[in-house]
């Protein structure tokens, strides 16, 4: 498995490039993608992958998804406005 960070996201063709630590930069299509959908990815967030081919020959990522740090922390995010969640039940008590 392979770890690296979205360097580029092409957004309007569906396609995006990861830079592993090593420098090396590797063509990732929004078909290639585990359960994480194209329009939530950011340029900068980690990645894990496998190596694969492309249709025409040269090697791309494939079966890419969110680092497991990476998936927490946008989990953790995901739907929080900072508010207390709504009705917490205490919120409105009979005095």
């Amino acid at each position: 498995m392979g770890k690296g960070t979205i360097r580029r996201l092409i957004a309007d063709r569906g396609f995006g490039f990861i830079q592993t630590e090593e420098g090396k930069d590797f063509f990732f299509h929004r078909n290639e993608l585990q359960g994480v959908q194209f329009t939530i990815l950011r340029e900068g967030q980690e990645v894990e992958f496998e190596m694969g081919q492309g249709q025409d020959g040269r090697p791309q990522a494939v079966r890419v998804r969110l680092s497991e740090t990476q998936a927490d922390d946008d989990s953790s995010d995901a739907g929080d406005d900072g508010g207390d969640g709504g009705d917490s039940g205490d919120q409105y008590q009979v005095q």
